[in-house]
């Protein structure tokens, strides 16, 4: 027996992810639908070898259904998600609405899947940030080791994960640089993306930090444990998909970077890749469609005590959204829903 399954915001690029990820896992389903907005009411969507014709959010009855994946950002989620959570169907939201709520489990499955039983106080799980998520994935099983102090963390991110006008500016920009007279200006970011990068993701804050750098403090300590300082620099780079980071970390015991490379190598969710000659590391462009979390130059940092850097690569529309709000899905349903 297999579970009624709601993806909400269907035809955007997380949505579509997420019906390739329950496909391609297996997820077990007895009855899938795809809500979108009334605009694109109708609009086909593949689901495995099904076609699915979307549905509209506003009509939909969400009584009867196991759980639905929001894909619809934060406005359109503070409107359908608490219909959907009355109904009975659980929520399993990707915005950042629900993220920072105390009744609200942050879950990635592979850090802290213990935190899905709180989701009943109010039949919602928040997905991180995109750039948390893989960054968690990486820090857990050395935290369980050493235990982190300090993270200082820079983060070179795709266009994606500013959606579909952000993917198609860069696209629009690379080729407008080729044409005299057919210069793209900046419309979705506040300078040229293409050929360039851009440090600076949502909006500043008092402390001249932006709201991105700052969701990456508290979902970290929301997620792993609230007594590691972050801090952060988060970069928009003209990649399509994918999103690097260069992690430096404290610990308060030493931890020799062949142990570090060791019980990453093992740990769920990663793949090390971390050889020292040219070529021996991931990039962006590797890691797309796949569900891993890449790690490469693992090494010490010799100018603070217990230090170690690193390098973290993962496909943001995958682990870093979609991917992981299917695995929050499949503890749901093997921990709590049991039907499966």
């Amino acid at each position: 027996m297999g579970y009624r399954v709601v993806v909400a915001g269907a035809t955007g690029n997380v949505g579509r992810e997420m019906l390739n990820i329950l496909a391609e896992r297996q997820f077990p389903v007895d009855e899938i639908a795809a809500l979108a907005s009334r605009k694109s009411l109708g609009t086909e969507v593949s689901f495995g070898d099904k076609t699915l014709n979307t549905q509209d959010i506003d009509q939909f009855d969400f009584a009867g259904w196991d759980m639905a994946l929001f894909a619809i950002g934060s406005e359109a989620t503070k409107k359908y998600a608490p219909v959907a959570a009355a109904a009975g169907c659980v929520v399993i939201d990707n915005s950042s609405l629900y993220r920072y709520d105390p009744d609200v489990p942050l879950i990635v499955p592979e850090v802290n899947a213990d935190a899905i039983e709180g989701y009943s106080k109010k039949n919602i799980i928040a997905n991180p940030n995109c750039s948390t998520a893989q960054m968690v994935v990486a820090l857990k099983p050395l935290h369980d080791r050493a235990r982190i102090k300090r993270v200082v963390v820079s983060t070179y991110q795709s266009v994606s994960g500013a959606g579909k006008e952000a993917i198609d500016e860069l696209w629009d920009q690379t080729k407008g640089m080729y044409v005299p007279g057919q210069e793209v200006a900046p419309k979705k970011f506040t300078k040229q993306i293409a050929f360039n990068v851009i440090p600076h993701i949502d909006v500043f804050m008092e402390d001249g930090s932006t709201k991105e750098e700052w969701k990456m403090v508290a979902e970290t300590k929301k997620i792993l444990d609230p007594s590691i300082r972050v801090t952060a620099t988060c970069v928009r780079v003209p990649v399509f998909v994918g999103h690097s980071e260069a992690i430096n970390i404290e610990f308060e015991d030493h931890l020799d970077e062949d142990e570090a490379r060791d019980i990453l190598r093992e740990a769920p969710g990663i793949l090390v890749v971390d050889k020292r000659e040219d070529g021996g590391y991931v990039t962006p462009v590797e890691c797309v469609g796949d569900y891993a979390t890449f790690i490469s130059r693992i090494r010490q940092d010799s100018t603070i005590d217990n230090g170690l850097n690193l390098w973290c690569v993962s496909d943001n529309l995958r682990k870093g959204a979609a991917l992981n709000a299917v695995q929050i899905a499949e503890v749901l349903g093997n921990r709590v829903l049991k039907k499966g």
